[in-house]
């Protein structure tokens, strides 16, 4: 019997299924990884918004990746919503601590608005999680609440980048979707600070999103975990959130989900 590679994800729950550790083990899966998952927070939500979150301790999110890491292992670890200081030092720790590539989604705001970091953590963000990076996938309001950097245009983004890359991850992988200068095309930047890929895809006019930056940060994940270096990694990843945003659908009476199986329904 053939095992998969073994990925990590450390993040909030979303009870409706469409972001968070529901869309990265879905993502994971997809994507032909064994998904596992260290639980950071628990949230009541739906289509509509956030109605509640309540954060782990952190000794239940350090035991949760000790019982993993140590028993079975990993080739890639992806980080999403960690609420405080505490927790983000905590996973930072950690990271230091495993020797697997690290994808940093540092998670700030839901799709529907709602704040999922305090601003209290964003000093732990730039100084401890940052550093751990192998690959670190801000969007454009991530950007400006880390760095400080307004992106209007892509040389805004090559100074996002530079921002970023100040805090010491190898990549930054700055996703310009929310980019108003390119209405029909969706551009992200990848860069270690040497090297420059823009990824460019269509921008389709569907609201359902939910979901897209985890979905992103897993599946870079996942194809390092397969063995894929960061440019080839982030590569695969942009054409399955590509395809997954162009399959989402309905759900509730908000903004449905990204369609993780949109290459099993195709």
């Amino acid at each position: 019997m053939i095992r998969p590679p073994l990925c990590l994800t450390v993040a909030g729950s979303d009870s409706g299924g469409g972001a968070g550790i529901q869309a990265d083990l879905k993502t994971m899966l997809a994507l032909g990884v064994h998904g596992m998952s260290v639980v950071t927070a628990v949230t009541a939500q739906n289509s509509l918004g956030v109605r509640g979150a309540w954060e782990l301790p952190a000794e239940a999110v350090r035991a949760q990746y000790r019982a993993v890491v140590d028993d079975i292992g990993v080739q890639a670890v992806k980080t999403g919503m960690l609420s405080s200081a505490v927790l983000v030092e905590t996973v930072a720790e950690l990271l230091a601590g495993t020797a697997a590539p690290a994808v940093v989604d540092p998670v700030g705001v839901s799709k529907h608005g709602d704040a999922l970091l305090a601003a209290s953590a964003l000093d732990a963000v730039r100084a401890a999680l940052l550093p751990r990076a192998t690959v670190a996938t801000p969007n454009l309001d991530e950007v400006a609440r880390l760095t400080g950097v307004v992106v209007e245009t892509e040389d805004d983004m090559r100074r996002a980048a530079d921002a970023v890359l100040g805090f010491g991850p190898r990549w930054a992988l700055i996703k310009g979707g929310h980019l108003a200068a390119h209405g029909d095309e969706a551009v992200d930047l990848l860069t270690d600070g040497a090297a420059e890929h823009w990824l460019r895809a269509p921008r389709y006019d569907n609201r359902h999103t939910h979901g897209t930056g985890c979905t992103l940060a897993s599946a870079v994940a996942a194809g390092l975990a397969r063995g894929l270096d960061v440019p080839g990694a982030v590569t695969a990843a942009k054409e399955y959130v590509t395809g997954a945003i162009a399959a989402g659908f309905p759900l509730g009476a908000g903004i449905g989900p990204v369609d993780h199986a949109w290459r099993w329904r195709g």
